[in-house]
């Protein structure tokens, strides 16, 4: 079985199109698992056709998505976990597809893909040891077996998926890529997203020198940082130099 988690706030509006869409997989066993983190909107109204359907967990107030998955992982029964936000579309076949990935590469942990946000397309790469300390290129939203998956640590607001990879990986956990777009998001600037992606160069500008300061760049860096010093991969480079 799979068991599907999916942190909500404030996104009534959304959750219909990924309910029908998670329903609509061929060939598996899904239980779907609603954690709501505080919504203010009519979630209640957008999930009544879907009550019987759900297990739904719900905080009074809003404690944040790490938090909100680690509920929902804890709850989980299957023996996949597919972790996602509730603005996700996927393909009839995804699961199929991830399932089928997993059998055929035993020793891998997580199965992986390509997907669209918005009218951007990200096709991901294999997957690779080195290239994944450099940058994290695997969505949240990857059928991962239960057993290997660590949980997100709930200290970590941003780059929360590519923590948990490296975390997996040093357990010595890997993911095979399906070279497929299975499922996309709504759009760049939905509710509830942490921050709308600006363009590849812009991060690569030292914006301080030119006496610039653009917060989600500025939070995209400290985070980055973060991550790397968790993951020694800071002092790695050091060495390398």
């Amino acid at each position: 079985m799979i068991s599907v988690v999916i942190n909500i706030l404030n996104e009534a509006e959304a959750i219909g199109r990924a309910l029908k869409s998670i329903f609509d997989q061929r060939s598996c066993d899904i239980e779907v698992i609603v954690v709501d983190d505080g919504s203010t909107d009519n979630l209640d109204g957008a999930l009544k056709a879907w009550r019987d359907r759900i297990t739904l967990i719900r905080f009074d107030q809003n404690k944040g998505r790490q938090v909100a998955r680690n509920a929902g992982i804890a709850a989980a029964r299957g023996q996949y976990l597919f972790v996602c936000d509730a603005d996700i579309v996927l393909e009839s076949d995804c699961f199929k597809k991830m399932l089928a990935a997993l059998a055929e590469r035993p020793e891998c942990s997580y199965a992986y893909s390509g997907y669209r946000f918005g009218s951007k397309v990200y096709t991901s790469f294999p997957f690779d040891q080195k290239t994944l300390r450099n940058a994290n290129y695997i969505n949240t939203a990857s059928l991962v077996k239960r057993s290997d998956h660590p949980g997100f640590d709930e200290s970590i607001e941003k780059f929360q998926d590519w923590d948990v990879w490296l975390t997996m990986l040093e357990n010595g956990y890997i993911g095979a890529y399906i070279p497929e777009i299975l499922f996309s998001f709504r759009s760049p600037t939905r509710a509830g997203a942490l921050s709308a992606p600006y363009p590849l160069w812009m991060y690569r500008i030292p914006w301080c020198l030119f006496g610039i300061r653009i917060q989600k760049i500025d939070d995209y860096h400290r985070w980055r940082k973060i991550i790397q010093t968790k993951h020694g991969i800071v002092a790695e480079k050091r060495r390398e130099r």
